[in-house]
């Protein structure tokens, strides 16, 4: 025990006065709520740099919260923002909010010459899907599309094309679907573009024509009669989970890459490579994931808040702090970094040609409705064996339905 000298002793007094100061400092921190989804890939990295000194010093005290992954696919963002100052939100839910009024955008925080410059460094669409009715309306932290996934050690072959993943799995039995939750929708959109059409672009109000809809539901409906039972009903993140861990499954052609299983800490290595494509040379067709942060109508976006999102963006953090806090990185030169690449096993080098091509999903509200709903529509038609001609009018009927509600701007 450490004795001080009487003149050494603090006065009462001066012990008034420290505490007086502490309260003075806790009460001027900027308390910031935020919600992110629950996985080391989107956590991580943003409860990490909420701790950093620098953050702390500046005043802010962010707390970051988690809810599953089902959540953040299709939570309404208007209950969410209600409740939270920052929110990690995926694309097609900007319709929404823009309906609800419930998000700053993003040139109304930065201004519209952040916004451009932080357009020029993001891979693929990774910036212009946050954009709706003119402006931006959340910032690019994670990049992620569906790509190729597969255990090294059990598949026989590497399939570029969507032939070459039917033969694998007539041959082995092994090919995995991800059709879970919305997935199963999200991958009739992926192998529509890979098939020269993606959904509902050429004309908005027609989700995909009759011709290329054919050949989507077939090819699907011969995978799903294969694909093994024991992954139907995860997402991709018990998915991957379950590959690296079984033998039952040694490819899944379109999921959502995480690249944490690129170079686990446990389990078998997963390898990632570009989305199947129509014929070699085509389009890897793949509907584009990812994250963004949201910024609500009820957060206090001071200078200090501003200062910390644009880090969370800037060469610094996307290259070096967030891969080391097992996040994903949306700049480009980032998805081609050596150090990066060699840290995840070529995740990125692998799967960026896939990135810059993918599709970007519908975002008027009522979206996010309609792809839950034709997932489950598909799913019921895989296992009934029904017709094609059937449930592609009723996934047009299904697909009208959710325009009516909010027309893309």
């Amino acid at each position: 025990m450490y004795w001080l000298k009487p003149d050494m002793r603090p006065t009462k007094s001066k012990r008034w006065s420290d505490r007086a100061l502490l309260f003075r400092a806790a009460s001027e921190m900027q308390a910031v709520k935020a919600l992110t989804w629950d996985h080391p890939r989107g956590y991580n990295a943003l409860a990490a740099a909420a701790k950093l000194p620098i953050v702390n010093n500046s005043g802010l005290d962010i707390l970051w919260q988690k809810q599953p992954l089902e959540g953040f696919e299709s939570h309404p963002i208007a209950d969410l923002c209600a409740r939270y100052d920052l929110v990690v939100l995926d694309h097609p839910h900007v319709g929404e909010a823009i309906s609800s009024n419930c998000l700053h955008s993003l040139e109304e925080v930065f201004g519209a010459q952040t916004i451009a410059e932080l357009g020029e460094v993001s891979i693929g669409p990774s910036l212009t899907s946050y954009r709706f009715g003119g402006k931006h309306w959340a910032l690019p932290l994670d990049a992620a599309t569906q790509v190729m996934a597969l255990r090294p050690d059990i598949a026989d072959d590497i399939p570029v094309t969507w032939d070459e993943v039917l033969r694998l799995s007539q041959r082995s039995g092994k090919v995995a679907l991800s059709l879970a939750g919305p997935h199963a929708c999200l991958s009739f959109l992926s192998i529509a573009a890979a098939h020269g059409e993606p959904p509902a672009e050429a004309d908005p109000d027609i989700l995909v024509s009759e011709t290329v809809g054919r050949q989507v539901y077939g090819l699907m409906a011969e995978l799903a009669a294969r694909s093994p039972a024991s992954v139907r009903q995860m997402n991709p993140i018990g998915l991957l989970g379950h590959m690296g861990q079984n033998e039952d499954v040694a490819l899944c052609p379109l999921v959502y890459g995480y690249v944490n299983y690129a170079a686990p800490q446990s389990g078998r290595t997963i390898m990632f490579q570009n989305a199947p494509r129509a014929a070699v040379g085509g389009r890897p067709g793949s509907t584009l994931g990812g994250t963004g942060i949201g910024i609500s109508r009820r957060c206090n976006v001071t200078p200090q808040l501003k200062s910390h999102l644009l880090w969370l963006m800037g060469h610094e953090a996307q290259s070096r702090f967030i891969p080391d806090h097992d996040g994903q990185p949306s700049r480009r030169d980032v998805w081609h970094d050596d150090r990066v690449n060699r840290q995840w096993a070529d995740f990125y080098r692998n799967t960026a040609d896939t990135l810059e091509q993918a599709y970007v999903r519908p975002r008027h509200d009522g979206y996010i409705a309609f792809q839950g709903k034709a997932s489950a529509m598909l799913r019921a038609a895989f296992d009934e064996r029904r017709p094609a001609p059937a449930v592609l009018n009723e996934l047009q009927s299904l697909y009208a339905a959710s325009r009516v509600r909010g027309g893309e701007r």
